[in-house]
């Protein structure tokens, strides 16, 4: 029997439960709609994200299982220290959003990649609104690394990360929860677990307990100074 996937309406918090997804493809939940700021927060409020290549149609995505870093997980061992050290890498949040995002998608082109120029454009909105946020490194005024994502409450929705030096994206993560932990517990949800985010210390979760997690950090806002866009110190 055909499965027909609900295409969504002009209304833009509307989206069908999430709970309602597809199990093949695991976690397709609708398609349409468009990429407003509107829309994109009412997506991530219901932890659903878009995830589409060039040429298909806007597709609407809550996976059964969520990769998060918990509380307190991401911490630099003695041998990322050291190459920060080595590699002389400086960290900052939000002073190179635009180009965080494009090097995020150019350091995919080869072997396909999501993050279209209207992805691009539609997270720019979202990060001028001030819901999106970047983690940027750097190594001699070079932007080498970075991560960007979207700020649900005191839950982070990292969306992709790129490095250019060894260690970079690693380091970017290690930042991003010393920068949330000044004003949270630290949550950071990661989509679906892979190979790279296990191995950082990801630990799978079901998209029930997920949902009740979203549902808690999702009412405690951050901040707003969390955010300015500025230098980051590096915590060891």
């Amino acid at each position: 029997m055909a499965i027909v996937l609900p295409e969504l309406s002009a209304e833009p918090e509307y989206f069908p439960p999430a709970d309602s997804a597809l199990s093949q493809p695991d976690g397709l939940l609708a398609f349409g709609g468009d990429l407003s700021v509107q829309r994109l927060q009412a997506a991530y409020q219901q932890g659903i994200f878009p995830w589409f290549t060039e040429g298909d149609p806007l597709l609407w995505w809550s996976p059964t299982t969520r990769a998060v870093f918990a509380p307190h997980c991401l911490r630099a061992n003695r041998s990322l220290q050291k190459a920060i050290r080595r590699q002389q890498l400086q960290f900052s949040c939000n002073l190179a959003f635009a180009e965080v995002i494009k090097a995020c998608a150019d350091t995919r082109r080869d072997s396909g990649t999501w993050i279209t120029d209207d992805i691009q454009q539609a997270y720019l909105a979202l990060h001028q609104a001030g819901q999106a946020h970047s983690i940027e490194v750097w190594q001699h005024q070079q932007l080498v690394g970075g991560l960007y994502g979207v700020q649900v409450g005191q839950l982070f929705c990292g969306e992709s990360m790129f490095n250019l030096e060894p260690n970079t994206a690693k380091a970017a993560l290690v930042v991003l929860q010393q920068q949330l932990s000044q004003v949270s517990d630290g949550w950071i949800d990661c989509q679906m677990p892979n190979p790279f985010l296990l191995s950082q210390g990801a630990q799978p979760l079901p998209r029930a307990i997920y949902l009740q997690l979203l549902a808690d950090l999702r009412r405690k806002p951050v901040p707003a100074h969390l955010w300015q866009p500025r230098l980051l110190e590096f915590a060891p």
